[in-house]
């Protein structure tokens, strides 16, 4: 799959940097990602004066690729560059939304809406640039106080960190919440969220603490959240006692050491039924005794039920 970030003059040095070392590294941990930069222009400058060589924008685009959009630091002026404007009319000529994907880094969102590629969807960007967004893209659907969201074939995120959250989300979608963790642990990031933000992945979620043992804990659980391992054997394995580990981990993670186990469960068991599978047999996959026994610890930790689950 290829991840193709297009360069502009003058972009933001992080909206880059970030997101693309998150597709680097989850490409180095196995995910099928293929990292290219592309731009109107041999040399971009970017935000701190910085040159970076890149392709000239592809005649074509494969099918499956997700492009990524940049912000900047005056987009009044800077997306009304000769270098805008080129990447406007190769974004109209060549990204098709049922064969393509698009993922917004902050004010990057300008710029898609600029090509038209906003219409109809729902979205977001910086929240200083929330009203500049509605203004430039009428026919969207201008979410705030989000830190990204998603909608079909394009996602849009906040602020300049938040591009980072949004590249570790598009791991967890085309690559798995396991390997997405991997990928944030190896970058020591806090995930940031709060009550309006877009729920987190249970994949994702209690993991903002840098407890070691906990993190090995978590790490045992979510490799095969359906095994049959108990507390004792997990404790054995990141060298602490059984008691201390479930006090550690409320403590560290916010959450008890079964009940995330449960999270994850009940999360495996939704991508088991999204695949084709009885509720019965998604049960079983997921290390559940029975379709009671998911049906109530689903109750717990997700909306609907295992035969009509809600996003």
């Amino acid at each position: 799959m290829d991840m193709l970030f297009i360069l502009h003059p003058q972009h933001t040095a992080f909206d880059f940097a970030g997101p693309a070392e998150v597709i680097h590294m989850a490409a180095q941990a196995g995910a099928p990602f293929r990292l290219r930069v592309a731009g109107p222009q041999a040399e971009c400058v970017n935000s701190l004066g910085v040159i970076n060589r890149v392709d000239a924008l592809p005649e074509t685009l494969a099918d499956d690729t997700l492009v990524f959009l940049l912000g900047t630091e005056d987009e009044p002026r800077d997306y009304a560059t000769p270098a805008a404007l080129a990447i406007i009319d190769w974004l109209q000529a060549q990204f098709d939304p049922a064969r393509h994907r698009l993922a917004c880094i902050c004010s990057g969102a300008l710029l898609a809406a600029r090509a038209g590629l906003l219409d109809g969807r729902r979205c977001t960007t910086h929240h200083a640039l929330i009203e500049m967004l509605r203004d430039w893209a009428p026919r969207a659907q201008v979410l705030e106080n989000r830190m990204f969201v998603e909608d079909g074939s394009v996602f849009t995120s906040a602020g300049i960190a938040g591009g980072v959250d949004l590249a570790l989300a598009i791991v967890e979608r085309f690559a798995g919440g396991p390997l997405a963790t991997q990928v944030a642990r190896r970058m020591v990031i806090y995930l940031r969220r709060t009550g309006a933000d877009p729920q987190l992945s249970p994949w994702l979620a209690h993991r903002n603490h840098l407890h070691p043992a906990v993190h090995k804990a978590q790490d045992l659980i979510a490799r095969d959240p359906a095994a049959d391992i108990s507390v004792s054997e997990i404790a054995a394995q990141v060298h602490v006692s059984p008691r201390h580990l479930s006090r550690l981990f409320r403590n560290e993670a916010g959450i008890g050491l079964l009940d995330y186990r449960h999270a994850l469960r009940v999360e495996l068991a939704r991508q088991l039924i999204g695949q084709g599978q009885s509720v019965e047999r998604a049960a079983e996959g997921a290390g559940f005794a029975s379709a009671r026994d998911l049906r109530r610890v689903w109750k717990q930790h997700a909306a609907g039920t295992p035969g009509r689950p809600l996003d």
